[in-house]
């Protein structure tokens, strides 16, 4: 049977749209757009104001925004496109057929941009809430950054559907505000201009003591730039171009109007100024506060739905242990991730716990993101490679970004022992976690059993026909790992007909095949015997949660409308008609066997891996079962050849 759609398909926003705009504006530009809040900060830090670190650092952020976040992410990266979708699982399932090796940098990536979740709400709303030291220095900003965290992750449960119409208009008037407070204070000293000359950032960097580590600082102007390739699904490539355009104009204004304002305090501290709110107006400092609450509070929000959408990938990938996802509304791509939710606000209050300041995140936030930018770099590069773009073009735009990352990279190093350990731990963990658990997968696919069905059809057939079996449900379901078409794991022949028999109207064998492609929703189904034994292979994308039990049912009434399947009880005949037998699913769960022979390094893997699999959801949640109809049959795994133990009978 040819396969059959059995859910709606999703299609990727392509077109251009005021409405789009709108939507891209409140949705993938809050981590970039609310980077003015601490970037200066961040360059300056607690060394004196002088001419060459406010225009060497406005020059470098310049041409950041022009290389790194304009040329490699609004027009190259949004390229590599998967059916619209994007962000760094998405490239890597693009090019992940051509080559394994592409799996390191997606781990690697990944893991980082996750770790960057848990530091921008905490630096973004600290650095919004620090605006009201302008009013009284001694306002406690710590509790107050604290509860609005806490408040944004309790809300997550419900979506943000209801809320989501604000984000755009919200951000308007955030570009709008830093626009004109930008334009007002860089008229004042239109010569602040020059600093467009890269030779501005040249001379910052070489001649400047110690100008090389201030480029930490630079590159936070361009953080969210990875946000911009992850969300490109949702909104679409063409309408985020097009809103790039006042994104950027307005970032431009705002941060040579900081540097005009940075001028007027030369020889001083940052003590003396603060280089954004210093920006605004007496009688607009408490409107402008709660307009830079609402901005970091929806950059927040962004990265915290892409972080669920990068573990929901990472899950159907096989690159992490199973997790309960929900659907918190019917939002397109939405959704919720309970135990990544509680422990991103875990993460983030302990953030702020630990650092205090939005000063001290700097180190930490930087070298994660900077990392997951190496990683999409490569990726990248791959693609371009693979498409046979020109190999010279391909090698050239490969050695800029990866040098420009690179320089980066090694400045926000230089932070390390002031917090950017902490975003590498985390990363390493992540990293960690991930090979644990996909080198588990491999190891136990390696040595998995495959039989032909069509050589146990008429064994089965005859047990389904046994009346002196005692039947065990009318429909029996198994969950299979192959993809092999008429193949299916020794394992699930033992369970049926060497064990406990168990006799059934209706064999049904189920597999799920994840696809690279991000919301394909179709089936196929292959009639080994007919009313007895019957095939059905699921292919669902990458970022679709297999709700199977409401796929299968759907699967069922098809099959029964069109007259391939009888599944009406034949327990006994209660002179009723078309009364439905019942459906019972098996899950085989599998254990470590202590008859192993595995070398020192797999044994390690495949024992955290269990580890693992032990606190992961069990499948049948994860595939959406009816908990009341399935039975989970634990089987021992046996990996290698045990050994052969010689044993003497004694007389």
């Amino acid at each position: 049977m040819n396969s059959k759609t059995v859910v709606p398909e999703y299609h990727a926003v392509t077109r251009f749209t005021w409405g789009g705009v709108l939507l891209a504006l409140g949705i993938v530009f809050g981590d970039l757009g609310t980077s003015p809040l601490y970037t200066f900060k961040a360059i300056i830090g607690e060394k004196v104001i002088s001419e060459t670190l406010v225009l060497g650092g406005v020059s470098a952020i310049f041409w950041t925004l022009l290389f790194q976040t304009t040329l490699k992410y609004v027009f190259i990266t949004m390229r590599a496109d998967n059916h619209g979708e994007g962000g760094i699982f998405s490239l890597y399932t693009l090019i992940r057929r051509h080559a394994k090796w592409v799996l390191w940098p997606a781990i690697i990536g990944g893991s980082f941009m996750i770790a960057d979740s848990l530091i921008t709400p905490p630096i973004s709303v600290m650095s919004a809430m620090e605006g009201l030291k302008q009013l009284n220095p001694g306002i406690p900003i710590l509790p107050i950054t604290i509860s609005i965290i806490v408040l944004l992750f309790l809300f997550q449960q419900s979506g943000t559907k209801r809320i989501g119409v604000f984000f755009g208009p919200a951000m308007i008037a955030w570009f709008s505000m830093i626009a004109i407070l930008g334009t007002v204070n860089l008229a004042k000293d239109l010569t602040v201009l020059r600093a467009i000359n890269p030779m501005y950032a040249y001379h910052l960097v070489v001649n400047y003591p110690g100008g090389l580590w201030v480029l930490g600082g630079v590159f936070l102007c361009t953080t969210g730039a990875e946000a911009l390739y992850a969300d490109m699904g949702h909104v679409g490539r063409k309408n985020i171009q097009v809103a790039w355009i006042f994104i950027k104009i307005s970032l431009l204004l705002c941060y040579f109007g900081e540097a005009v304002l940075l001028l007027k305090h030369n020889g001083q501290t940052l003590s003396s100024v603060d280089a954004f709110f210093g920006l605004v107006p007496q009688w607009f400092l408490i409107p402008s506060i709660v307009i830079a609450t609402f901005a970091t509070i929806i950059a927040s929000q962004a990265l915290i739905s892409g972080t669920f959408t990068l573990f929901n990938e990472a899950v159907r990938l096989n690159i992490w242990p199973k997790l309960r996802i929900e659907f918190p509304t019917e939002m397109r791509g939405q959704v919720y991730v309970p135990a990544v939710n509680w422990m991103m606000m875990i993460g983030c209050v302990g953030m702020v716990l630990h650092f205090k300041e939005s000063s001290n995140m700097e180190a930490a936030f930087g070298l994660s993101v900077t990392l997951t930018m190496l990683m999409t770099t490569i990726l990248l590069s791959y693609y371009l490679y693979s498409k046979r773009i020109s190999i010279i073009l391909v090698f050239a735009l490969a050695i800029l970004f990866l040098w420009i990352e690179s320089t980066f990279l090694v400045a926000n190093l230089s932070k390390f022992s002031h917090g950017g350990w902490i975003s590498l731990l985390i990363g390493l963990g992540l990293i960690s976690i991930m090979y644990v658990w996909h080198a588990g997968k491999k190891l136990k696919s390696r040595y998995k059993k495959l039989t032909n069905l069509s050589s146990y059809k008429s064994a089965l057939r005859e047990l389904s026909n046994d009346q002196s079996v005692p039947k065990y449900s009318t429909h029996l379901v198994y969950l299979t790992g192959s993809g092999k078409a008429g193949k299916i794991e020794e394992r699930i022949i033992d369970s049926i007909l060497f064990q406990q028999p168990k006799r059934a109207d209706i064999y049904w064998f189920i597999h799920v095949d994840v696809t690279d492609e991000p919301y394909t929703s179709s089936y196929s189904v292959e009639i080994v015997e007919p009313e007895e034994i019957i095939f059905v292979r699921f292919k669902l994308g990458f970022r679709i949660v297999p709700r199977l039990n409401l796929l299968f049912k759907k699967v069922v009434s098809e099959m029964t409308a069109n007259n391939e399947v009888n599944i009406d009880s034949k327990y006994c005949d209660t002179g009723k008609k078309y009364v439905s037998g019942d459906f019972r699913f098996i899950v085989m769960k599998s254990f470590l066997s202590v008859e192993n022979d595995l070398s020192f390094w797999d044994n390690i893997i495949m024992r955290l891996h269990f580890m693992l699999d032990k606190i992961s959801l069990p499948d049948d949640k994860t595939y959406g079962l009816d908990y009341s109809n399935v039975i989970v049959e634990h089987v021992p795994l046996m990996l290698g050849e045990s050994e052969d133990i010689q044993l003497t009978r004694e007389k």
